[in-house]
């Protein structure tokens, strides 16, 4: 390859990472937002002799190559929400679950940043399962202007050249974008994490609930208003109580579980096993946790293929009791 070439490798491939960020927040989908990552590349690698580093930083540039193209894949496509942010929730968690027909919102691995999002210059808290649930509601400019002025700190100038809208669209755009999110209780700062040991803690402690089957030491680590969803199924529920009356539904399935720990959105993320007739577990769920100081406060759990293959888990686990057990993820 020729240096001219290495060198405009270089100096763009340092933002592959926060520009998946920004492709996800935008779409909802792991697989899109990877896709859309490499269309963005490739349309750079094309435009790299139109380049004017006078009008605007590599880094800008990108950004408004990758928002235009996810503003593109947008064009035609409903939202990915969550099933809180669909339908009423259910008063009664013994009902029969029922199937959304929708494509749902999906979770982001935190491996595809490497050991640590925040390096790879990241937002943690714009990741957030809710966060992203949210934004998912707005028109896609309305969208891609909150992310780029409230998210990535783009000047109201920077994000019109990027949209190719005026400024004023731009802070009109944001205007509403801002009233919609508080409008659907999402806090503007965000939620406030305890220190990371005692996340683990917490984590570790519901674990070790969750493989007793007991449903009492569960509830003592919620919330008192924890929110518990399931996509595919719409059903969803708030409080502790209704999360116990689930949960005594889901033992009575099962009680023998295995849990193995991995991370999502930059938040905590266990992925759930039971066990099957004929020894060893089968992957049943992934499970996404927000932690605040007073207790896991919500309670994401999927159930997907597509989901499960983008975390790289797993589709059966050995009996951990036997020669060849292992509880690691593949």
């Amino acid at each position: 390859m020729a240096p001219v070439a290495e060198d405009f490798d270089q100096r763009i491939n340092v933002y592959r990472s926060e520009l998946l960020a920004h492709c996800y927040r935008m779409l909802g989908s792991v697989h899109d937002a990877e896709d859309l990552v490499q269309e963005t590349y490739l349309r750079a690698w094309r435009a790299r002799d139109r380049y004017d580093r006078d009008r605007a930083s590599v880094r800008t540039w990108l950004y408004r190559i990758a928002t235009n193209v996810c503003l593109t894949a947008l064009e035609g496509r409903g939202r990915r929400p969550l099933p809180s942010g669909l339908v009423a929730r259910s008063e009664d968690p013994s009902a029969p679950l029922v199937r959304g027909e929708v494509t749902w919102l999906q979770p982001l691995p935190d491996a595809l940043f490497g050991a640590d999002p925040v390096k790879a210059a990241v937002d943690r808290g714009s990741l957030r399962l809710a966060f992203v649930a949210a934004v998912q509601h707005l028109s896609a400019r309305q969208r891609a202007a909150l992310i780029l002025r409230d998210v990535l700190d783009f000047s109201a100038a920077e994000s019109a050249e990027i949209l190719g809208m005026s400024t004023a669209a731009v802070n009109s755009a944001l205007q509403r974008a801002r009233g919609q999110l508080r409008a659907a209780g999402v806090p503007e700062d965000g939620v406030a994490e305890p220190p990371e040991q005692e996340v683990r803690a917490r984590i570790d402690r519901f674990v070790e609930a969750f493989e007793r089957a007991d449903v009492a030491a569960i509830k003592q680590l919620l919330t008192h208003d924890v929110l518990l969803e399931m996509p595919p199924m719409v059903n969803w529920f708030i409080g502790r109580e209704h999360y116990g009356t689930f949960m005594d539904w889901v033992f009575s399935m099962c009680r023998d579980w295995r849990m193995v720990r991995t991370a999502a959105n930059g938040q905590p993320a266990l992925a759930a096993y039971w066990r099957v007739e004929g020894g060893g577990y089968h992957l049943h769920t992934l499970q996404v946790f927000t932690v605040t100081s007073a207790g896991i406060s919500r309670n994401t759990v999927f159930q997907d293929a597509e989901v499960f293959a983008a975390f790289g888990l797993a589709e059966e686990l050995a009996d951990p009791e036997s020669p060849a057990g292992d509880r690691t993820p593949s």
